[in-house]
């Protein structure tokens, strides 16, 4: 039992940290927070933030990954619902996904520059990996119920969810390419809608559906972040 306890306050006292951080990333960003700003959030000592964290780096990916849990958390819940058809259950994950960003926009945009820089690239990649896991078996199952219901024509539905996952995250790159192109006028909304439409059309092709039949976001989320 007290292994249990200890555990679950170390759980806690953990989770703690990542609670401050994202906090004060939203507030300041995180080139401008520091550990020791987190230290006086807490009034904790820097020995007890190497207990949990190497490094600010490490918080940065304890806080990425801790977005990545309660955005799937918030929309895994539409997997289970019996009155969606699979298409439906697809467009609803998206656009939950999608609208958990935009209700946390102001976080998401002062984790952009730094989460995109060269310096984080294997930070990255094991969120990568960790997205991939948490997403493959909700998709794999809507892929699954897709094919029952005569929706979707893909021969393997844990295939089908690892190409779609890949084509979500290559979506994620190309939007922040957009976005910052977008934000320097370089390009057009036009331009943004043609290549979320050429996503989609991808999507519908991993899927076996009809053309045109599928979206991965809204016209109103699109507007919000590229209009």
């Amino acid at each position: 039992m007290p292994r249990t306890v200890n555990a679950e306050a170390r759980a806690i006292r953990r989770e703690a940290f990542v609670d401050v951080a994202l906090r004060l990333i939203q507030a300041k960003g995180y080139e401008q927070m520091s550990v020791q700003d987190v230290l006086d959030e807490l009034d904790a000592s820097r020995g007890a933030f190497y207990h949990y964290f190497h490094s600010k780096i490490a918080l940065l990916e304890a806080v990425v990954d801790h977005i990545v849990a309660a955005a799937l958390e918030a929309v895994s819940p539409i997997v289970a619902d019996p009155a969606l058809s699979a298409p439906q259950k697809l467009e609803r994950l998206f656009s939950g996904i999608a609208g958990w960003k935009a209700e946390r926009r102001e976080l998401m945009l002062a984790l952009l520059n730094v989460w995109y820089s060269d310096d984080n690239a294997i930070v990255r990649d094991k969120v990568r990996r960790s997205t991939v896991i948490g997403l493959v078996p909700l998709l794999s199952a809507i892929v699954e119920q897709g094919r029952g219901e005569g929706r979707f024509s893909a021969i393997s539905p844990d295939g089908a969810a690892r190409a779609v996952v890949t084509l979500i995250l290559g979506a994620q790159d190309m939007a922040v390419e957009l976005f910052f192109a977008r934000q320097a006028g370089e390009i057009s909304y036009d331009v943004v809608e043609t290549r979320m439409a050429g996503l989609a059309e991808a999507l519908s092709r991993v899927l076996g559906a009809p053309a045109g039949s599928m979206s991965l976001v809204d016209d109103a989320t699109l507007r919000l972040w590229f209009g």
